[in-house]
């Protein structure tokens, strides 16, 4: 059961072998069990999760259930989720009971599906760890030594380590792909503007984007259909025409050509996650598909302007948490003013207040016009590197991260080198672009290794088959971590 694919537990749901209430319980006895070895939830609710099931058992006998009824997801904490408390993974908002549903909670909602709970992730998502956020950090279930990854580490953790189906994660510079890849499951930022942000809590509105977390390619398909579409409560979010994810998962690779950026392929990159991607890249050629080498000369200044870019957006949009309307406020304090400083110093980790700080720099009249607009001409450089790149190529593959999972507490004291884990990940991001990340073999100490796919805008359909006929020919995307 724990192992089982969405399509799988459909089918056992629909066929009436198992009930919603008995699948979700038992997701629940080993998210009891097991979550205290990896700390992957804030918030398990038990009896709100059983409710669901039992609404959805009843959709089921009604004929009104959808793929996913019935089925148990775990939803990131940046999610807001009616009577759920939401914490985004922060003392500022440990309080926060959500009044309201974010676009995609409301999405699974109505697909009849579960929420299991919500998972722990770095603080405000900012981080590559998951060791920022205020409720500890998560631990990689494939050792409990080293890092799931981050920001949506809980997530990530959570599928590896069968607490749940499938779950939802966010994405501003690598955050869906790099937890992925370092935790051996599959993930897919898809292209901005596909997936509502409202009532997602915002980082970096320009980048942040929501998607799906799962065992498989054929997974993340079955949750796209359930994740995009339109709301106009999002001014960023794009009216486009529905489409099915799953239509091209069985077309054949002949032909494909794939580009291999030269950038990504250097000294940067460890020897043990080069080996499992070439090997990656040797079995799609035996597939059918070719390789070419392609440029993408402006990536390596992905990350500085990446934080130049980000935490300018972040410092505007925390600035909403002042104490005043909702979440933590400082105990005592002779004044309003007095209240926003400690409320803020207090509420807020180092990590957050280090970019609240940085972005509100780079904002500041004087350097406003040296960093903030010249990180976003470079921007706009980066996306054209791709739109020439794809004129020799299909889709561009590389390594999703520049190492394994590194130990906890590796890279705390140096924020360069964590910032570095998303080298690989933020041109895309920068770009819009869709991409994910799917298992491919394992590094030093049996860590999981992810090869990292970049698609041409909306073209997630065709990703997701590329990645679904490797998944076909490998069983990576299966192996469990022991317990």
């Amino acid at each position: 059961m724990f192992n089982a694919s969405l399509k799988q537990l459909s089918t056992q749901l629909a066929e009436k072998k198992i009930s919603s209430v008995e699948l979700t319980g038992e997701f629940l006895k080993r998210i009891k069990t097991q979550n205290p070895n990896y700390n992957a939830f804030i918030t398990v609710n038990a009896d709100m999760s059983l409710a669901q099931a039992e609404a959805a058992d009843e959709m089921i006998a009604a004929g009104n259930a959808s793929p996913l009824t019935g089925i148990p997801f775990a939803q990131k904490d940046i999610f807001c989720a009616k009577g759920w408390l939401t914490t985004c993974g922060s003392k500022m908002l440990s309080n926060f009971i959500s009044p309201y549903d974010a676009g995609v909670i409301e999405r699974f909602n109505q697909a009849g599906a579960i929420n299991i709970g919500k998972t722990n992730m770095d603080e405000f998502a900012m981080g590559s760890s998951n060791e920022t956020s205020f409720y500890g950090p998560v631990r990689n279930p494939w050792d409990v030594a080293a890092v799931p990854g981050g920001s949506s580490g809980g997530s990530a953790c959570a599928v590896a380590a069968r607490l749940a189906p499938g779950a939802t994660g966010t994405d501003t510079g690598g955050s869906i792909r790099q937890p992925a890849a370092l935790c051996g499951i599959s993930g897919i930022k898809p292209t901005y503007g596909l997936v509502s942000r409202y009532g997602m809590i915002a980082f970096a509105s320009s980048l942040d984007q929501g998607g799906p977390m799962a065992k498989s390619s054929e997974d993340l398909a079955m949750m796209l259909n359930v994740m995009v579409g339109h709301d106009q409560r999002d001014s960023t979010s794009l009216k486009r025409e529905s489409e099915d994810y799953l239509r091209d998962l069985d077309q054949p690779l002949a032909g494909l050509c794939i580009g291999l950026p030269k950038e990504y392929f250097t000294k940067g990159m460890s020897p043990d996650v080069e080996k499992a991607v070439e090997a990656a890249l040797e079995k799609y050629r035996k597939m059918g598909a070719k390789t070419v080498e392609v440029s993408l000369p402006n990536a390596p200044l992905s990350i500085p302007v990446y934080y130049v870019l980000a935490p300018a957006e972040a410092s505007s949009n925390l600035s909403r948490f002042d104490g005043v309307r909702y979440g933590y406020r400082a105990k005592s304090y002779s004044d309003l003013d007095d209240m926003y400083r400690k409320t803020r110093a207090k509420g807020f980790g180092a990590e957050v207040k280090r970019r609240i700080l940085i972005g509100t720099y780079v904002l500041s009249h004087g350097y406003y016009d040296a960093y903030y607009i010249q990180a976003q001409k470079i921007r706009r450089l980066i996306a054209q590197d791709f739109i020439d790149a794809y004129k020799q190529c299909d889709i561009i593959m590389g390594p999703t991260a520049p190492t394994v999972a590194f130990d906890l507490g590796a890279k705390s004291s140096d924020p360069i080198q964590m910032y570095l884990s998303d080298i690989y990940t933020s041109a895309a991001s920068l770009a819009g672009l869709p991409s994910m990340s799917i298992p491919v073999g394992f590094g030093e100490k049996n860590r999981p290794v992810g090869l990292h796919i970049i698609g041409n805008y909306f073209t997630e359909a065709h990703m997701l088959n590329v990645a679904h006929q490797y998944q076909q020919e490998t069983d990576w995307h299966l192996r469990m971590p022991a317990e």
